[in-house]
């Protein structure tokens, strides 16, 4: 949505896939790492397979997060210096934004949020999981709490998507525009008062719509 109006977004999780594309690093790491069952026909990373080895598994997950994570964070500062002196709005859509304790020099931290029974039932419904691998995915992240808690701005996510476009036509008009006072006055800190600057948005996987 922010990419309609005209921001630039760099998606976390599509350059993990990048990450792991055949003929990577990161691609042969994987297949070193859990072996050729989780390997598509085409040879590209079957990433359900993947995800039913590492969900419920803590020590796999980590070892995951150690192939991808680091080459994400390359790529992420790779897209951000080469937008270095322009007057783009950023938008950096990273997933696991809390739980890495990472920081880009973000605006603003903006957590898209629902409760968790929406978010088993658009991952039932949306990607074909059965409840109780939904149910693992989501006990693998930060708890809500903490992501809620780690916000500066929240978007409620809840409803249907149509109710989700008013939300961020508010926070284009009333926080990302503005500069300067304008921003103070929309209630962000001073250290928030970065013009024409970057936003993280902190997604849990499982409440994409």
């Amino acid at each position: 949505m922010l990419a309609d109006r005209g921001a630039v977004v760099v998606d976390a999780d599509r350059l993990a896939r990048d990450a792991v594309a055949p003929g990577t690093a990161g691609h042969r790491a994987v297949l070193d790492r859990f072996g050729p069952a989780v390997a598509a026909a085409d040879g590209s990373i079957d990433r359900a397979a993947l995800a039913g080895l590492v969900f419920g598994d803590p020590p796999a997950l980590a070892d995951l997060n150690a192939i991808v994570h680091p080459q994400v964070r390359t790529a992420i500062a790779d897209r951000l210096a080469a937008l270095a002196g322009s007057d783009a709005v950023v938008v950096l859509e990273i997933p696991l934004l809390i739980e890495s304790g990472r920081s880009y020099g973000e605006a603003a931290i903006v957590v898209v949020d629902c409760p968790e029974d929406v978010a088993v039932r658009r991952l039932v419904a949306g990607r074909g999981m059965d409840e109780a691998d939904a149910r693992r995915r989501i006990a693998a992240q930060i708890p809500r709490a903490d992501r809620l808690a780690a916000a500066d701005i929240v978007l409620d996510n809840a409803g249907p998507v149509e109710a989700l476009a008013p939300q961020v036509d508010d926070l284009w008009a009333r926080v990302i525009l503005p500069t300067g006072d304008d921003r103070t006055r929309s209630g962000l800190s001073d250290r928030h008062q970065r013009p024409r600057g970057s936003l993280e948005e902190g997604r849990p996987p499982a409440g994409e719509q």
